[in-house]
């Protein structure tokens, strides 16, 4: 759902420095066999499975999370890396990747597997924002979906995906 909300934001303008609003701050998670960080310490599996860290928040923070653990350098080979956030949940969904790093939202509704919320103080804050372009300005949907979003069923819906509100 916020993911949602990024593209239809994104949809309807292209961009006003000024108008960016913090939404909401996004944990990581790992899933699947990493219930805790000693897994990935011992590194007993083949494959670990990130979103690209240079254009994907969320995979930025993996690698951010790997290197305060000090892992980074052990499981760079074992990386399999998705070109988004969802490719790499994917690759873990259909097992190519014992294990990886998601949105912690990826995994609402999700029965099984294990799960571990990577402790914020092993990487910078995961920032959603919802941005106003210039060229939406005037543009009364644009306008009425910001306003949606600060209201309370909106806000209802990120805090259930699992995202803390600003």
């Amino acid at each position: 759902m916020p993911l949602l909300v990024l593209v239809l934001v994104y949809w309807f303008c292209a961009a006003s420095p000024a108008g960016a609003q913090t939404k909401s701050v996004a944990d990581l998670a790992s899933y699947r066999g990493a219930d805790r960080e000693e897994v990935l310490k011992a590194g007993n599996f083949r494959k670990i499975s990130i979103a690209n860290p240079t254009s994907a928040p969320y995979g930025s923070a993996a690698v951010e999370t790997m290197k305060a653990l000090s892992v980074w350098d052990a499981l760079q080979p074992k990386l399999v890396q998705g070109s988004s956030i969802a490719q790499a949940f994917q690759f873990i969904d259909t097992r190519n990747a014992e294990l990886g790093f998601i949105a912690l939202a990826q995994l609402y509704g999700v029965k099984g597997g294990t799960r571990w919320t990577v402790p914020d103080k092993l990487h910078s804050p995961i920032l959603q924002d919802a941005v106003l372009l210039k060229k939406g300005a005037d543009n009364k949907a644009a306008k009425a979906f910001l306003a949606f979003l600060k209201g309370p069923e909106a806000r209802a819906v990120i805090e259930r995906y699992g995202y803390a509100l600003e």
